[in-house]
């Protein structure tokens, strides 16, 4: 079992904002001909926040993304977007990509699964494990559970890594 910062695992140089503007133009690009193949229409957002490019995929119609918005098919986007995004700078890309306000959605739904958690702490337990998840999950796990006032600590390898909450 190993546990280390999700920043152990290979520092790299932080990028620009013109760097991540880029990424984000890329990766617009790549989804603007994805969803033109899959004739679906969506108007797309660009942002830089944390150190991030994020990409937005919207539309004003709530059933033409939906199948697009769920959980594994916008992780499948995000992680080809991604390839696409450094296959073109040669950088390895942290981008995040949102459809329809899935990331909202999940974030609310990891908020109720850290309340679970706590609930069991509350219960005596001296700590609550959480499923494995993405790396952005857990960095979302974290944030939440020291806005609660707890400590978190990511565990294991690869696909298998997970969080750890306890009392401070």
């Amino acid at each position: 079992m190993s546990i280390t910062s999700e920043h152990d695992a290979g520092e790299r140089p932080a990028a620009t904002v013109e760097q991540l503007e880029q990424e984000g133009d890329i990766a617009a690009d790549y989804l603007e001909v994805l969803l033109d193949i899959a004739d679906i229409d969506g108007d797309l957002a660009l942002d830089v926040r944390s150190g991030r490019a994020y990409v937005s995929v919207e539309n004003d119609d709530i059933d033409a993304l939906r199948l697009l918005a769920e959980p594994d098919t916008v992780q499948a986007l995000q992680e080809l977007t991604r390839i696409a995004v450094q296959t073109k700078t040669g950088r390895f890309s942290r981008l995040i990509l949102d459809v329809s306000g899935s990331r909202d959605a999940r974030q609310r739904q990891l908020e109720k699964l850290v309340d679970r958690a706590i609930a069991r702490l509350d219960e005596g337990a001296s700590q609550a494990s959480l499923p494995a998840m993405t790396s952005y999950e857990r960095k979302l796990i974290h944030d939440i559970v020291a806005d609660r006032g707890l400590i978190s600590e990511s565990y294991g390898e690869g696909a298998d890594r997970h969080t750890v909450i306890r009392r401070s």
